[in-house]
């Protein structure tokens, strides 16, 4: 079980977090991902995997005017 923006959920064992965040419909290149309070280069999603315990913070970017 990981925490995402303080909401406890269940992900597959090894899963990487570009395929979690695409699971869960984030919009990848409009959003910063903090895992464990570090910061993740989208460079890594895909070579990151989530492990039991971690905590993420998903802050979407908005833009306006």
């Amino acid at each position: 079980m990981i925490c995402v923006n303080g909401e406890n959920l269940e992900v597959r064992e090894g899963i990487s977090l570009k395929d979690f965040l695409l699971e869960n419909g984030f919009m990848i290149e409009r959003i910063a991902v903090e895992c464990n309070g570090e910061i993740i280069p989208k460079a890594v999603y895909d070579k990151h995997k989530l492990n039991d315990g971690d905590k993420l913070e998903v802050v979407n970017f908005v833009g306006g005017g």
